[in-house]
């Protein structure tokens, strides 16, 4: 669900816990020149082409391919129908670890069907045209959400490769809530699987039956941002309801508590245990009260911006931010909050370290940004 704004009476309230934003932070204006290279229809997500092109997906369900160079901009053709609404469309787009040799790329979108609308992943060929754009083939769903509702709220199905060529998935509860525990639904979870969409072996539940055997981590409510650090971590970011946004160090088989717990509370105001009161579930290593409304990650791996090397990078919505948190072993703290002016929505980094974003919206710009 779209974050509402806090009452004076609840942010007076949760101002001592805010423990991501420390007491001096760091809040100095853009420390890097950002160039606009293209503007796009509700931008969802950016991947980048062996030859420097960047694909971006825009949530009415068009693919874009942008050549930085000219700032000329195709499109991409072959595209799913996409269920358009609230906060669906066509989300994320990922090229397969062996896109050099197969052209492979994976997009996740929602898709409606019985009951409402849900997240899917399909893979397809991309072959490029001379003429700035090119087409999907052969397009194959290989995973869905095990279900449906209406209300178009909270998809994310972030994408990633990791080292050992595995997909992850990063799935929403779709504003459903108790999904998000029910180890036979696939909703509120951290997925593993191979490139195919079959459940990877080594999965903490891969014994207990066909969706638990996707599931790595459980009790996420919109994780709209996943990356790994140089040290092979896997990190999220995710949507707290009214109050508490995450960031967290994902585990196998941990339960990161929504539900049953949060640092935040229920839009009707209706309170939520927090994390302390069950040592059993994962706390946030950073939480945000009030929001940021996460939206995108990196975990930064370059040297262009080399006092940020291993922060995590977080796009925030509502904050209208770019967002630094320090990362110190198994702790995280914010130290930067960059104003952006508007809504931030994906982030990436190129291959040689130069971060870009997009802005989230009617006309969302891509930018690259630079050191000064």
């Amino acid at each position: 669900m779209m974050h509402l704004g806090l009452s004076v009476t609840y942010a007076l309230a949760w101002v001592a816990g805010a423990l991501a934003v420390p007491s001096q932070l760091d809040t100095r204006q853009q420390p890097f020149k950002s160039t606009a290279i293209t503007d796009h229809a509700e931008p969802w997500a950016i991947a980048f082409l062996p030859d420097n092109r960047v694909l971006v997906t825009e949530r009415r369900g068009n693919l874009r391919l942008v050549d930085p160079a000219t700032k000329a901009k195709g499109t991409i053709t072959g595209v799913p129908t996409v269920a358009y609404g609230g906060q669906g469309g066509l989300h994320d787009v990922a090229l397969h670890p062996k896109y050099a040799e197969n052209s492979i790329v994976y997009i996740s979108y929602a898709e409606s069907g019985t009951g409402g609308a849900g997240g899917a992943v399909a893979r397809a060929k991309l072959t490029l045209d001379t003429n700035g754009g090119g087409a999907l083939s052969g397009l194959e769903v290989i995973w869905r959400h095990s279900q449906k509702a209406s209300g178009g709220l909270q998809f994310a199905c972030r994408l990633l490769f990791g080292p050992d060529g595995a997909l992850w998935i990063s799935s929403g509860e779709i504003n459903q809530m108790t999904p998000a525990q029910d180890m036979t639904s696939n909703l509120g979870k951290v997925i593993k699987l191979y490139e195919n969409g079959t459940a990877f072996a080594g999965n903490p539940f891969a014994s207990q039956g066909a969706v638990q055997a996707q599931i790595w981590s459980l009790g996420h409510r919109n994780p709209l941002g996943i990356d790994w650090d140089a040290q092979g971590r896997l990190w999220e970011v995710e949507m707290g309801p009214m109050g508490g946004d995450e960031l967290n160090l994902i585990q196998s088989g941990a339960n990161y508590g929504w539900p049953v717990v949060s640092e935040g509370r229920h839009y009707d105001g209706r309170t939520i245990p927090a994390h302390s009161t069950r040592p059993d579930i994962a706390p946030p290593k950073a939480f945000w009260v009030p929001v940021i409304s996460p939206a995108g990650l990196i975990i930064y791996k370059g040297d262009l911006f080399s006092s940020w090397k291993g922060n995590a990078i977080i796009t925030g919505l509502s904050s209208q931010s770019i967002v630094r948190a320090t990362i110190t072993g198994d702790t995280a703290k914010e130290a930067q909050r960059i104003s952006m002016g508007k809504r931030m929505r994906g982030i990436r980094e190129d291959k040689d370290g130069a971060i870009w974003v997009i802005e989230d919206g009617p006309s969302g710009r891509l930018l690259k940004l630079t050191p000064n």
